[in-house]
């Protein structure tokens, strides 16, 4: 195993971050906030740290897959490990763990804090959680490769190593045009969201940091009470609009930009996806008028929000639903397993393998009464593979394991059962807020610190869809001989 290429190309990851940290120690240095230091005591280290292995390293193009895989993990540890530093520097309620926490929520987009103060931070501060989330959100390697083109065959690597496999079969394109694409959705739809907050009455600062949460998916507010804090309709009917939209494929976000309706219009997916949130937001919001609020109009505003934020793994709040009836509660658990599809900035199983996992059901309903019958499964009018069914139930088993697992382990340091397994079900989705004490109002500050370390892991595993993370720590994967 090559440690130099490695660590070559993790360098221009950190240089990445370093530009997002430079940002946000010149907003701490306009407003003379205490933030300032940390801020560009970190940036400096993260300009050392980066630049060091690409100067003194030569360029290498041919790097195999396994080293893809481990630039790929290595650069979002590595990454989390920096995002701490401004925190601890700058103290307050970012003890070691809390700060770890809080570095792992923003880059894998959970949008889960330990903050019971968050508007008492300085604004330099709080940009950089929003930062946190947009790197994170459209990829840390799709990010850098979007920036670096001119990687050869080591970019085509690095691309498919970060991608999740069930979105790969979306992007039927070269790696170098759908990284292009990637990027020009993601600020394009970015941009066009900052300036609709704009216009609904939010500051700059408030609405570039919800856009680049919400587009990423993520979930960080600048606020105590989320986006229940602005008092506004037209922001949260913003806000749902791109939640939505971010949830998609971005390879059919930009069939629909240039015209090419009919790709989304025959998406098994796209019709899936967008069905099933029309769905439950109608069974919540009947669920809660009759409970919780006075007026049917009052419901579906709450529960479209909720339900779109939690389906979308973004985590925004603007209502407590953690009191809400239990049937509405178990609807927005099973989203928080689920949340939206491959391609998209959102975490959880995906749509997509829910699909696959249906009709292979389906299939062997069929096959067990015409056990003669040759049955293949298909979407969009393609065959699925049938080694790419068989990952997808793999995957479902592992991934509902794992949250089964990071439940019952917090659960054991004193935790309530509905907190501890609602908030392992928001962790591994990247989705944020979860019911109890992890509520949708509120945070995971009162989580044990041994808890925040094993939710940290659940993100970090949920981000990197599982086996990345358990190949990079497995010995014989560094014996490995190029």
């Amino acid at each position: 195993m090559r440690l130099y290429v490695i660590f070559r190309y993790i360098g221009f990851v950190i240089l990445l971050n370093a530009l997002f940290l430079l940002v946000s120690s010149g907003i701490s240095f306009y407003y003379n906030e205490s933030s300032l230091f940390p801020l560009l005591y970190t940036t400096i280290i993260a300009v050392l740290f980066g630049i060091f292995p690409i100067i003194f390293v030569p360029a290498v193009d041919d790097i195999t897959h396994i080293e893809g895989l481990l630039i790929v993990v290595g650069s979002w540890l590595l990454s989390c490990l920096l995002g701490m530093i401004p925190y601890v520097m700058w103290g307050g309620e970012f003890t070691i763990t809390n700060a770890w926490f809080e570095s792992v929520s923003g880059y894998t987009t959970t949008g889960a804090s330990i903050l019971t103060e968050i508007e008492s931070l300085p604004l330099g501060i709080l940009f950089w959680r929003a930062s946190t989330h947009w790197i994170g959100g459209m990829g840390i390697i799709i990010f850098v490769l979007s920036v670096m083109p001119s990687l050869g065959s080591a970019g085509m690597i690095l691309y498919r190593s970060e991608m999740s496999p069930a979105a790969l079969r979306q992007f039927k394109m070269r790696s170098r045009d759908a990284v292009r694409l990637i990027l020009w959705i993601y600020l394009g739809i970015t941009v066009i969201e900052t300036s609709l907050l704009l216009l609904a009455g939010l500051n700059l600062f408030d609405a570039i940091t919800h856009a680049f949460s919400t587009v990423a998916t993520g979930g960080f507010s600048t606020k105590n009470s989320s986006v229940a804090a602005f008092h506004s309709l037209t922001v949260e009917i913003i806000i749902m609009i791109f939640m939505l939209l971010s949830g998609m494929n971005f390879a059919l976000l930009f069939s629909a930009v240039t015209g090419k309706f009919e790709d989304v219009k025959v998406s098994t997916v796209a019709k899936y996806y967008v069905g099933i949130n029309i769905i439950v937001i109608f069974l919540v919001s009947l669920n809660t008028y009759s409970n919780n609020y006075s007026s049917y109009w009052e419901a579906l505003r709450y529960s479209a929000f909720q339900v779109l934020s939690v389906g979308t793994s973004t985590g925004f709040a603007n209502a407590d639903s953690s009191v809400w009836p239990p049937f509405s509660q178990m609807i927005l658990v099973i989203l928080t397993l689920q949340c939206a599809s491959a391609g998209s900035t959102s975490g959880g199983i995906k749509v997509d393998r829910i699909i696959i996992f249906i009709k292979s059901l389906e299939k062997k309903i069929k096959q067990t009464l015409h056990p003669n019958a040759v049955i293949t499964i298909t979407m969009d009018k393609k065959k699925v593979d049938e080694e790419l069914v068989n990952s997808t139930i793999l995957y479902i088993l592992t991934y509902i394991f794992v949250v089964a697992l990071s439940g019952l382990s917090v659960t054991a340091m004193g935790v309530d059962m509905i907190s501890a397994y609602s908030g392992a079900a928001a962790m591994m989705g990247n989705v944020g807020p979860g019911l109890g004490i992890v509520g949708s109002l509120e945070n995971y500050s009162a989580i044990p610190a041994l808890g925040k370390w094993v939710y940290s892991l659940t993100m970090i595993l949920g981000r990197l869809e599982i086996y990345g993370l358990i190949i990079f720590f497995l010995p014989s994967t560094w014996k490995r001989k190029y």
